[in-house]
């Protein structure tokens, strides 16, 4: 058995973890020793803890995100349980954990309290030398046979960021089954320079991954049968010619491969030549994120976040009618300053740029309506007061009201991203063209989707067939 486990649960079977490959392929000598096991999130609790009482690792590794803090908490209470009714803790591992989420929560937080060690940061040099402490005799934390079986506080660690050249790849620890069956996440880039104060990764170094190097890792990648590849870069057309360099290697593998390729851009760094390339991906080959979060320059002046509407909309206007992309929006409801009347403007001017009904739709077009958040450590935090805001404490730490939005109108807007996930977004049906004005969108949806609500009781569950009926029904 491994002498170290690193296991994360994912939000889906489809998404593995490059942060525990990471780790792995940056353990040295110890990689030989070191195992990832992977859950699903809606995966039963047993069947994430018996594999790792199975595994008796010596060290247990741990991915906390915001998406799965819950479930990790889940997760260590019953694996504790186990080992304090068995009186095992000589058989408890020394438990680290790591993530953005960890990296920021409160030290009081319960997750803390099963665990030995906390690695906050950027973890691939941190966490070996940990490792190779502990082997070394030097685990401060000992086990005893109490409850939670240790005796001395959890020890924080604040790793620094990595220069990034000096890193080991984790994409050779992708498995077979991963590059065929699931996405394949990879980084050109790290940081970003904007400062978004809803964002953890406000104002950080910008790092480039030497191209020749990825290059090659691309081709390894897709000679071994990967087909779906999503870059995690925030900022990924902050450098234009480089984005335009990667973007050209895969227009040229799509000459003989089916290649899928999903960036996340900033949505008023569109010049021509960006354009043009894009251009000329096939469709279905191009997935564009572009983070638009709010229309309103005032909202976004309070925010720290660079706005530019005007420019913003005809970028997406020319994605919309020049390109084949798939293309994804995101617009953020709460945040500080904006009403609803100021949210439903913004939504409309989006519909209304993307929905250009006078060309034919060989492209398609998500907007996901999202709830502000609170992360931990976010400068978002200074706002709370001046607007009135108030979160659920727990995560995902969702804005519940404000000064501008009661929370009954919080509990319809996630209705409608939530209808509108299900009809729009995944193509059951468009809003006609009489829903296209700007003014009209979102008051329409919003009323369609509180009739479904009051229908099915419920937004989940509901078979297409009957949900597609009752849209019918209404229009």
């Amino acid at each position: 058995m491994p002498d170290i486990i690193l296991a994360a649960i994912n939000a889906k079977w489809i998404h593995p973890s490059l942060a525990l490959r990471l780790l792995k392929a940056n353990l040295g000598e110890l990689e030989k020793q070191c195992g990832i096991i992977e859950f699903a999130l809606r995966q039963p609790l047993r069947e994430k803890v018996d594999p790792i009482l199975a595994a008796r690792p010596r060290i247990l590794g741990l991915s906390v995100s915001i998406w799965n803090h819950s479930a990790t908490l889940e997760l260590l209470r019953e694996l504790h349980k186990v080992w304090d009714a068995q009186g095992s803790c000589g058989e408890r591992p020394v438990i680290i954990l790591g993530g953005p989420e960890v990296s920021h929560v409160p030290p009081e937080s319960e997750i803390f309290y099963y665990a030995d060690y906390c690695v906050a940061g950027e973890g691939e040099i941190a966490f070996r030398l940990l490792c190779e402490k502990i082997f070394a005799g030097g685990n401060e934390n000992s086990v005893s046979n109490q409850p939670g079986c240790r005796t001395s506080p959890i020890t924080f660690l604040e790793a620094q960021p990595v220069e990034v050249t000096k890193i080991n790849s984790g994409y050779r620890l992708y498995t077979g089954e991963d590059l065929c069956k699931k996405l394949v996440y990879v980084e050109a880039s790290r940081g970003c320079p904007f400062g978004c104060e809803f964002c953890l990764s406000t104002n950080t170094h910008v790092r480039e991954f030497p191209l020749k190097q990825f290059f090659t890792e691309m081709d390894d990648l897709i000679d071994r049968g990967a087909g779906t590849f999503k870059f995690l870069d925030r900022t990924f057309n902050l450098n234009i010619e480089r984005a335009r360099r990667v973007m050209e290697y895969f227009l040229d593998k799509l000459k003989t491969a089916p290649l899928v390729v999903h960036f996340e851009m900033v949505p008023s760094r569109f010049p021509p030549e960006l354009r043009e390339t894009i251009a000329r991906f096939p469709p279905g080959s191009l997935r564009l994120e572009i983070g638009i979060q709010t229309l309103n320059a005032e909202v976004s002046a309070h925010i720290g976040r660079p706005s530019n509407p005007g420019q913003e909309l005809a970028a997406l206007r020319y994605l919309r009618e020049k390109t084949a992309a798939i293309i994804h929006a995101d617009l953020i409801a709460g945040l500080p300053g904006e009403d609803m009347a100021s949210f439903a403007a913004g939504f409309g001017a989006l519909w209304a740029a993307l929905s250009n009904h006078s060309v034919s739709r060989h492209s398609h077009i998500e907007i996901q309506l999202g709830i502000l958040k609170l992360l931990p450590g976010a400068p978002l935090s200074r706002h709370t007061a001046a607007f009135g805001m108030r979160y659920n404490p727990s995560p995902p730490y969702e804005l519940m009201e404000s000064a501008a939005i009661p929370a009954g109108d919080f509990d319809r807007i996630k209705n409608f991203a939530r209808f509108w996930e299900l009809i729009v977004n995944r193509g059951l049906w468009s809003p006609p063209e009489s829903w296209a004005g700007k003014d009209d969108i979102f008051e329409k949806f919003m009323t369609l989707s509180d009739s479904l609500l009051a229908r099915f009781g419920r937004n989940w569950g509901i078979p297409k067939n009957e949900l597609l009926e009752a849209v019918h029904a209404f229009c």
